[in-house]
């Protein structure tokens, strides 16, 4: 039986790798920072699986992390924790750069020290892309990132390259774009639009504050796209991978499409632009090359755009309705 460690197994790409892995008969740990209240909603259904584990450790404390890893020797590390939501990395930029850059050569040391043969995947950023430099961004666009989250992923990218080629480490980073679930995080503009539409429909509020509706980005489906995490680190050899959908739409039209599936007739009648809500730089397109991954990983996205949307807002108004 195979050994994974996820860390930021809590999380909404978490919470779906883990289930994948457990599908493929692995043995999953998972690393969760020990706090007062446990947040383990979008991993309740299988948390009493008897090949999942949980182990208190923190991206902040070299030791957890490398005693963990000497303890499990897993075959595959994936390091997904972050400190993750772009707006909060303004307010937090020092907590960003301890969690979402540092944390990713704590890591990638305890791997190191404790389980080197181990593979390891990074979870690496489309908003590294930031002030785009090509359209579309491949594997080869230079970096420009607009925000100190985007900076932190940067740092974490380039310190598993070279962890890489200094220790001949199995270390590969997923560039991912936009990927979106019923368990995204309320705080993100996607899962808050489907959210407020349900809402809306539903008679609970009446409006969805938005900042920039003209920001493209290229989304997808977040369990698609940890199945492309556990293909990179099938291969035999470590190379890093964008894993997008290849689509670019704008913040508008996913307004849009939510409210035609929520049965609201007319967008602009429930939308507010709310400038606390606009980024200090904005990040204005994004949309990945995913032809490397098409070709060498066989990975493609297995749902439409619209239908991600209706998906968010049919899960959305059952959460409300209840």
């Amino acid at each position: 039986m195979k050994k994974a460690f996820i860390t930021g197994i809590t999380g909404q790409d978490g919470s779906y790798l883990a289930e994948f892995l457990l599908e493929k008969g692995y043995k999953v740990y998972g690393l969760t920072r020990r706090t007062s209240t446990q947040n383990f909603a979008r991993i309740q259904h299988i948390i009493h699986n008897d090949n999942l584990k949980l182990i208190s450790g923190d991206l902040i404390d070299q030791h957890s992390l490398t005693y963990a890893l000497k303890d499990v020797q897993p075959d595959e590390v994936y390091n997904l924790a972050a400190q993750s939501f772009v707006k909060a990395s303004w307010d937090q930029p020092v907590l960003t750069g301890e969690f979402t850059a540092l944390g990713v050569v704590r890591v990638l040391e305890a791997l190191r020290l404790a389980c080197p043969s181990a593979k390891f995947y990074q979870a690496s950023s489309s908003e590294m892309f930031g002030k785009v430099q090509e359209v579309p961004q491949k594997e080869s666009t230079p970096f420009y990132p607009r925000s100190p989250y985007g900076v932190a992923k940067v740092y974490g990218h380039w310190i598993t390259v070279n962890y890489r080629e200094s220790f001949d480490m199995f270390a590969t980073s997923g560039i991912l774009f936009n990927h979106e679930s019923p368990r995204r995080g309320l705080e993100f503009v996607t899962r808050k639009i489907a959210n407020a539409v349900a809402r809306i429909k539903l008679g609970k509020q009446e409006n969805v504050e938005l900042g920039n509706l003209n920001s493209m980005r290229d989304w997808g489906y977040a369990k698609d796209y940890v199945e492309a995490m556990w293909l990179m680190l099938q291969q035999d050899e470590p190379e890093d991978f964008v894993v997008a959908t290849g689509e670019t739409h704008s913040v508008e039209e996913f307004l849009q499409l939510s409210c035609k599936y929520a049965g609201i007739e007319d967008w602009k009648s429930v939308w507010k632009h709310n400038p606390e809500f606009d980024r200090p730089a904005e990040v204005d397109l994004l949309i990945g090359d995913p032809t490397k991954a098409n070709q060498k990983l066989g990975w493609k996205p297995s749902i439409s755009f619209e239908e991600l949307v209706k998906l968010m807002v049919e899960a959305e108004i059952e959460i409300e309705s209840k």
